[in-house]
């Protein structure tokens, strides 16, 4: 049987740097607790994922889970699900998870765009895309997750008002993902000013991959766009 998501082409790393003994016992032990398989046929049941939970909010690609983890531990009441094929970043999730007893937060190890295709339509209340990969060859622009197709995705799991947040450092990826999204119809900026894409929210914590950008005289935008 084909893993979920075969039929995309991964361009990236899985791996890194070796796993300490604690990563790797977190990976055998509490991932097989909190990972997400998708269902070889149909949708994936979100309510069984997270019962009771008011809503469920969805990061792509979520790095060393920083902001994921301060996202749960502060909305219990919330599920949340994250996306990441890098080994090591599922690990540093999974480490924040432990440390803080986190109930509310799912894993699915593997590639976002398989997972957006399993979603129910409309399930997602709010969507996060932070500091993807630029790609910043424009041959490898294609490479970029924001474009056509999967702004289609997301579009069809977000629901009708939900916000959908993406950050960058990188000047051509800032101007792509601007680009791309506001010449879709499924999605509108909620900038009014400046201000609004140059300051980060106070309910939206810094990374280390962002603290990092800055430290060396980078500067991130933060966007904020709602599904029509």
């Amino acid at each position: 049987m084909a893993e979920p998501g075969a039929r995309f082409h991964f361009h990236g790393r899985r791996k890194g740097r070796r796993l300490r003994a604690g990563q790797q016992r977190l990976l055998g032990d509490l991932l097989p607790k909190l990972a997400v398989a998708l269902p070889e046929t149909g949708e994936l049941d979100l309510v069984r994922q997270f019962p009771g939970a008011d809503a469920v909010w969805l990061e792509i690609g979520f790095g060393a889970g920083e902001h994921l983890a301060w996202q749960a531990e502060r909305h219990p009441e919330v599920g949340f699900l994250g996306a990441e094929m890098f080994q090591n970043g599922v690990a540093r999730l999974l480490a924040h998870a432990s440390e803080r007893g986190l109930a509310n937060l799912r894993v699915f190890p593997g590639d976002a765009r398989a997972l957006l295709e399993a979603l129910p339509a409309g399930s997602i209340g709010r969507g996060f895309l932070l500091f993807p990969d630029p790609w910043p060859k424009q041959r490898h622009a294609k490479r970029r997750f924001v474009g056509r197709a999967n702004l289609d995705r997301l579009a069809r799991v977000l629901r009708p008002g939900a916000e959908l947040r993406m950050a960058s450092d990188d000047p051509g990826q800032i101007r792509w993902m601007l680009e791309q999204v506001l010449a879709h119809p499924a999605f509108e900026w909620l900038a009014a000013g400046p201000g609004d894409w140059r300051e980060r929210p106070a309910d939206w914590p810094a990374t280390r991959y962002e603290e990092k950008a800055l430290a060396e005289g980078r500067r991130a935008a933060y966007f904020r766009f709602r599904r029509r």
